[in-house]
């Protein structure tokens, strides 16, 4: 089964769907409730992603989603176990899932 928490299932999806993502981050301590940050769509929209597991409580799953402000509230929390539901979020709030074949970032790094 896949896991919205596991970052490699996560970035796949968001790339299936035409985003670009780069890893940031993801050997946070064990008593830090983040599990993961990625950069998505770099030198254009640059969100970051970081996902939270149990944060105030067990089997809690937030995503927080932040763009400094553009496009996004700032330092945005979704509470969700869905990748529809983000990605539908995203594209609402303007985040471009048309990658340009030229882009530099178009490799799966």
């Amino acid at each position: 089964m896949n896991n919205i928490t596991t970052q490699g299932y996560f970035i796949k999806r968001l790339r299936d769907c035409g985003f670009i993502v780069l890893k940031m981050f993801h050997d946070y301590s064990f008593a830090d409730p983040r599990k993961w940050t990625i950069l998505l769509n770099p030198k254009r929209e640059s969100v970051l992603i970081t996902c939270y597991c149990n944060k105030t409580d067990y089997k809690e799953i937030i995503f927080e989603i932040n763009d400094g402000g553009n496009k996004i509230p700032k330092n945005y929390h979704l509470s969700t176990d869905s990748m529809e539901v983000i990605i539908s979020f995203l594209i609402k709030n303007g985040i471009s899932n048309r990658v340009e074949l030229n882009d530099p970032y178009n490799k799966k790094i």
